[in-house]
């Protein structure tokens, strides 16, 4: 039985949750006017050759997603680059290796925003590697998230402050473990160095990333390194979000937007962000639209499925349309209530013949969507109610034959350390079971 203590924290939680402060179509982040002189006519430009259908593709299947495009293009001002260089990492062994690598590499800033950062063996690799860069001059900020940082000692950031980078929190607790914002968290990850590179996804900073909690055991996510012009997008995306949380009005920001030379890549990429201030779902719209547009295939992985209904029609008119949907999600829990509430729903996509799987190796943290071997999404943003309409997110939407393969590819290995979820198994499954999925589905809005 739950003690008297647990139970008036979990309803001042509740309280906070229901009656936190609202930011649905607040804006909090804002361009300056010069800045919007120079974006809105590059913006206006492409959306009028997508009208014309005069948009010229480097690859002619990236044609056939002028409507995704577009979309994304007139409800997140998310241009579609097509000079890139994407690498997907799905290890975090590797990715750390190489975004420290890359830190190493930096000769003018370094820009890092992440959910999550921890006081451990990486964390703090990390933040001597950042602290020694920024005595050797290299411009070095850091966001952080109020509530995803919660337990990291107050002291963790002065030897970069003092070494003279910069640190910055999003939505900091008024009181300790207490946030009147505890809805509206910065979930986005991104590292960017000297304007040249830029990394998003599901990583956060901390040994649990390399596969070492004993909880947890083998951490599964993806992560993506872009070159070219997109990270110019990245780099927008974390300037704004600096701006609002440093309080910082980030003069002559063009410096931060360097020279490309042509043909560094040829991979088309849109990045789209969404958060609770803006007036549309836009990752969200963006996953649905992607579902609309498949013909053969649709691969996801998420830790959290929690939709709403305009997500599960989708994926339920698609499989019900002959489209091979599936669905992988991790069998071992690190919220337990969202757990059950994903379960809940499994029962109508199987019915409308979506094939669900559960990861067994470890944890499965993954947030990617892949269609037809070709369009595909990878970023920070789960399948969730939370996902969609409370959290600051970033994915990276690629149009590219090799990276849907591989994203492909490494779904169809992932099968061999699942179970897949049959329609025998899952209505068969004990009351109890039922009883708790039923419960948590109830709780859906607000977890």
């Amino acid at each position: 039985m739950d003690s008297p203590a647990r139970l008036y924290a979990c309803n001042w939680i509740y309280f906070l949750c229901v009656f936190g402060a609202k930011l649905r179509k607040k804006k909090i982040f804002y361009l300056k006017e010069e800045e919007e002189q120079e974006l809105l006519p590059v913006l206006a430009q492409q959306e009028a050759s997508i009208h014309t259908n005069s948009l010229v593709c480097r690859d002619p299947r990236v044609k056939e997603y002028q409507d995704l495009i577009h979309l994304q293009l007139n409800s997140n001002q998310s241009l579609l680059t097509q000079d890139n260089q994407v690498t997907v990492f799905d290890d975090g062994n590797e990715l750390f290796e190489q975004m420290l690598a890359s830190l190493k590499t930096a000769q003018n800033y370094i820009h890092i925003e992440f959910f999550i950062i921890r006081n451990d063996k990486l964390g703090r690799r990390v933040m001597k590697l950042l602290t020694e860069k920024a005595s050797e001059g290299v411009e070095v900020k850091f966001l952080y998230d109020g509530m995803g940082c919660i337990r990291l000692p107050r002291n963790f950031f002065h030897k970069l402050n003092r070494a003279g980078g910069k640190s910055a929190v999003f939505f900091k607790p008024f009181l300790p473990y207490i946030n009147l914002r505890i809805n509206y968290r910065n979930h986005r990850k991104i590292c960017i160095v000297d304007g040249k590179e830029a990394y998003i996804g599901g990583f956060n900073i901390g040994d649990e990333y390399l596969g070492l909690s004993h909880r947890f055991g083998y951490w599964r996510d993806s992560h993506v390194l872009i070159k070219g012009s997109a990270v110019d997008a990245i780099e927008m995306r974390f300037l704004l979000d600096w701006r609002y949380a440093a309080q910082d009005p980030l003069l002559q920001i063009i410096k931060y937007f360097p020279e490309r030379e042509p043909g560094e890549g040829t991979l088309a990429v849109q990045i789209v962000s969404s958060g609770p201030d803006l007036t549309y779902s836009a990752i969200k719209n963006g996953y649905i639209k992607l579902v609309s547009k498949a013909r053969q295939t649709v691969y996801i992985q998420t830790p959290y499925f929690v939709p709403d209904n305009s997500i599960l029609e989708s994926l339920k008119i698609a499989a019900l349309s002959g489209v091979d949907v599936r669905l992988m999600l991790p069998a071992k829990p690190d919220h337990f209530y969202v757990y059950w509430a994903s379960l809940s729903y499994v029962g109508e996509l199987l019915e409308a013949g979506v094939r669900c799987y559960m990861y067994q190796r470890g944890f499965l943290h993954s947030k990617t969507i892949v269609c037809d071997s070709f369009a595909c999404t990878v970023g920070t943003a789960n399948l969730d109610i939370r996902s969609f309409d409370l959290n600051f997110e970033i994915n990276a939407f690629i149009y590219d034959q090799d990276i849907g393969q591989q994203l492909t590819e490494q779904f169809l290995r992932d099968i061999n350390d699942c179970v897949e979820i049959t329609p025998e198994v899952y209505f068969s499954r004990p009351l109890r079971v039922r009883f708790k999925e039923g419960l948590f589905r109830l709780m859906s809005p607000i977890l």
